[in-house]
């Protein structure tokens, strides 16, 4: 079974294409002009087993928000696609991550329903050209467009650089659980038959 998403998505703002295989080692490049991020990108392939690359042109001159949101949406839609039907899948998967100080637990149900929770308190600021803020436009713009249901809660944490990457690899490993084959699931795992 080859479980591979490949969206190109050009607009005003952005321009973006990217390539997901759900069953890889963290393989391919990121490369979005914005450094902290392509660094998240880089966990969620390595900690998340995917085979992902991203090339995304924005226009950062306004800010690194269209990139950031754009490219959640373009994954996300990479994702919906490799899971096809879902059939086989584990579904549900979550992971508890800390990184010194903070710890970050993330909660995953590919139900069909796209929906971010975003459980944290960030102080203003950025990371190079990444506003903390950013973090949450991902994970939102990511799960609606992947249709699964994201809870991302920080339990604690003093340091955002630690707390936005703890978060991150949360979510590789909870996605990975829950994107993963059960060999005792033998159609859609739902009563409703459905999860698209």
């Amino acid at each position: 079974m080859t479980r591979i998403g490949l969206i190109e998505r050009k607009t005003g703002e952005t321009e973006i294409k990217v390539s997901l295989a759900l069953d890889g080692s963290g393989a391919g490049e990121r490369d979005t002009g914005v450094g902290f991020f392509d660094h998240m990108l880089d966990l969620l392939a390595r900690h998340g087993h995917l085979d992902l690359g991203v090339e995304a042109r924005g226009d950062l001159e306004t800010g690194a928000h269209h990139t950031v949101e754009d490219v959640g949406i373009c994954i996300g839609q990479a994702l919906d696609e490799a899971l096809d039907d879902r059939s086989g899948i584990a579904r549900y998967g979550q992971a508890t991550i800390p990184m010194d100080e903070a710890r970050a637990s993330c909660a995953i149900d590919i139900s069909g329903r796209g929906l971010s929770a975003f459980e944290a308190t960030l102080p203003p600021g950025a990371i190079g050209n990444f506003d903390h803020e950013l973090a949450e436009e991902f994970f939102r713009a990511f799960a609606i467009n992947a249709k699964l249901t994201l809870h991302v809660t920080v339990e604690r944490g003093t340091n955002a650089h630690h707390v936005i990457e703890a978060s991150f690899k949360a979510l590789a490993r909870a996605l990975r659980r829950a994107v993963a084959v059960d060999p005792d699931e033998q159609g859609v795992p739902s009563t409703k038959g459905t999860l698209v």
